[in-house]
């Protein structure tokens, strides 16, 4: 497995976190509560999907992403200008490494978390020396390392509204449940497919099953792509999920007994 291409492609494409389950802020309204009243959900099945995804827009909530070698999700809290995303991801066992990552942002600055696991963690440059430790990441050297950066004008890592624009055919199959095929070529900015997978589904990528939910309040709750084998990948579905939209925690910074500034090792891991 190339490290570098599964940590910048991958890891920037999936952004797969185990989910983080924000606490309520009391001093936020309830954007979920039972007592407001709910939107009316277009009955046209592709506007509905498309109106689903206005509540992202906002920056408030979290979520999750499965699928492949990872997995994860996160946080995001525009509010304060924060956002918080982990992912596990690889196999120890077959691939003679795993890896664990945090990554968190507060407004300019950021701070990454990796852990490796495995016969060939210690092979890994600075593995062994900041395992369970955060690196604080100096702007002036990832600028050019898109998946150690977040860019809060654009607060959906996932993609679900690029998804969804690129949807060629839906119908609703149930009570806030539609189904249909996408054509990912037309998903720029879904972070789910990289080029690479975009790439080796060759002509299969314009007719990928998807099938989504949206909740009480007509906001996306999940949309899941099955992908067929393609390249070196299996077959596989890709899920994503969000919830907890308002009512998301603002993310906190690391403690300072837990904080070092970055090693040379982390910016050469992540050069393109």
């Amino acid at each position: 497995m190339n490290l570098r291409r599964w940590s910048a492609g991958v890891l920037a494409a999936a952004l797969f976190v185990p989910g983080l389950t924000a606490c309520n802020n009391a001093a936020e309204p309830s954007a979920g509560d039972a007592s407001a009243a709910a939107p009316a959900v277009p009955a046209d099945p592709k506007e509905a999907l498309l109106a689903s995804t206005k509540e992202i827009s906002k920056g408030n909530f979290t979520f999750t992403m499965t699928g492949g070698e990872l997995s994860g999700g996160g946080t995001v809290h525009l509010p304060s200008k924060s956002a918080e995303m982990k992912m596990t991801g690889g196999d120890a066992a077959t691939e003679s490494f795993s890896m664990d990552m945090h990554l968190i942002y507060l407004d300019t600055e950021s701070w990454v978390k990796m852990d490796f696991t495995g016969p060939m963690a210690d092979a890994i440059p600075g593995a062994k020396k900041f395992k369970g430790k955060y690196q604080h990441l100096d702007r002036s050297k990832i600028k050019d390392a898109e998946e150690l950066q977040f860019d809060f004008t654009d607060v959906d890592p996932a993609g679900g509204e690029a998804l969804i624009k690129a949807v060629t055919d839906v119908k609703k199959t149930g009570e806030g449940a539609y189904a249909g095929t996408l054509d990912v070529t037309k998903a720029t900015g879904a972070e789910m497919f990289d080029d690479e997978l975009v790439k080796n589904l060759a002509g299969k990528a314009s007719a990928l099953p998807f099938t989504a939910k949206v909740d009480a309040q007509g906001r996306l709750s999940e949309f899941a792509v099955d992908v067929p084998a393609a390249g070196d990948a299996k077959a596989q579905k890709l899920t994503v999920t969000y919830s907890d939209y308002g009512t998301a925690a603002a993310v906190q910074k690391p403690p300072a007994s837990q904080v070092v500034e970055a090693s040379d090792e982390t910016y050469e891991m992540f050069k393109k």
